[in-house]
């Protein structure tokens, strides 16, 4: 019985791993379409560290609504 349980506790986190992690990308392609310019481009090619910042402080914020919206 106690295997029974580990094994559906195991499978609900990675069911619930695997939505936030969809739900975060997601997030980050909206945020890419809203956003007037290329994100990628501006954080990788034009090395805009400003924004690298902001969009990674925002993907923490999301990550942390997620996690509690799932617990």
């Amino acid at each position: 019985m106690n295997e029974t349980l580990l094994v559906n506790n195991i499978v609900s986190a990675l069911v619930f791993a695997t939505i936030g992690v969809v739900v975060l990308f997601v997030s980050f392609i909206a945020l890419d379409k809203l956003t007037p310019y290329d994100l990628w481009k501006e954080i990788v090619d034009d090395k805009n560290q400003a924004l690298a910042t902001l969009i990674g402080l925002i993907a923490l914020g999301v990550s942390i609504i997620i996690a509690a919206a799932i617990h």
